[in-house]
C-alpha cells in the first residue's frame, strides 16, 4: 500500500484542502474530506465545492475526469462531515466494495464532539429509525428500521455550556443521519448539527469559539477485499482535526 501522492491520485482535480490518505495498486484510494466539502456536485456549477472538481454521472456514480478517466465514488459522507471516503478507477473494483458496503462487511469508525455526557463510559446503541427523502433533503426519525452503533467515551470536560464529550461511535448499520439522530435522541446532540442538534447551544457555541462545523468526523475505515483471485486488506485513517480537542 501507498502513502504517498503516486499516480494516478495525484493527477485528479482535488477539491479544496482534499488530500490522499493511502492507496493500493488495484486503483482503491483513501481521501481525507473536509468538512464542507460535498462529496460529489448534486448539480451543475457545484463541482468546485466537491470531492473533485470535475462532473459527476449520478447514476452510474462515477466522476469524469480530463482525458476521460471515470473515478467510483464508493461511499458518501454528508458536506458537513470531514474524514475518510473511498475512490476507485477500477470498475470491477467499484462493485465489488460496494457489495460490500450493502453488505455491512466494511468496519467504519466515527469520532464526535457531543453536547453534555453519555450515561455510561460505553454502550450498544440500538434503535429503530425511520429515513424519508424529500425534494433532495434526507430526514431521520423514530420508525422501524433497525440501526446499531457501538458507543465509547473519550473525554470529558466542563465548558460555559455545561459538559461536553469526545466520543467514538462504531456503526454496524448505515443508515442516513443514523449518528446524529442515535446521539440526538439520548439527549448527546453532536455539536454543530443544524438538523437535530441544541440550536441555542450551537449558537452559544459559534459565539465563543467562531466554529460552526459539525462535529463528526469518519476517523478509520479498513477491510478486505477480493480481486484477480487474490484477498487485499485496506485500512485508512484520517487524523482528528485540532478543533475536536477543545
Amino acid at each position: 500500500m501507498s502513502t504517498s501522492h503516486d499516480n494516478p491520485w495525484k493527477s485528479l482535480p482535488l477539491g479544496k484542502n482534499v488530500e490522499l490518505i493511502s492507496s493500493d495498486a488495484n486503483g482503491l484510494a483513501a481521501f481525507n474530506k473536509p468538512a464542507g466539502i460535498l462529496s460529489h456536485p448534486n448539480r451543475s456549477g457545484e463541482e468546485s465545492r466537491s470531492l473533485l472538481n470535475a462532473p459527476y454521472v449520478l447514476e452510474s456514480e462515477f466522476f469524469q475526469v480530463v482525458g476521460g478517466r471515470r473515478i467510483w465514488l464508493l461511499n458518501r459522507l454528508d458536506s458537513a462531515t470531514s474524514g475518510v471516503i473511498l475512490l476507485t478507477s477500477s470498475e470491477v473494483l467499484a462493485k465489488t466494495i460496494k457489495d460490500q458496503f450493502k453488505k455491512k462487511s466494511i468496519f467504519k469508525r466515527y469520532v464526535a464532539l457531543v453536547f453534555g455526557k453519555p450515561q455510561k463510559p460505553s454502550d450498544i446503541w440500538r434503535d429503530r429509525l425511520a429515513i424519508q427523502k424529500k425534494a433532495g433533503q434526507i430526514r431521520t426519525s423514530t420508525g422501524h428500521i433497525p440501526s446499531e452503533s457501538g458507543m465509547l467515551l473519550l473525554k470529558t470536560w466542563t465548558t460555559a455550556l455545561g459538559p461536553v464529550s469526545l466520543i467514538r461511535l462504531d456503526p454496524k448499520t448505515g443508515r442516513s443521519h443514523q449518528l446524529r439522530v442515535q446521539c440526538s435522541t439520548r439527549h448527546l446532540p453532536i455539536v454543530g448539527d443544524q438538523t437535530y442538534g441544541d440550536f441555542t447551544k450551537n449558537r452559544a457555541f459559534l459565539k465563543n469559539t467562531g466554529n460552526k462545523r459539525l462535529f463528526l468526523h469518519s476517523e478509520e475505515t479498513k477491510f478486505t477485499y477480493d480481486y484477480a483471485g487474490k484477498a487485499y486488506p485496506f485500512q485508512a485513517h484520517a487524523p482528528l482535526p485540532e478543533d475536536f480537542h477543545g
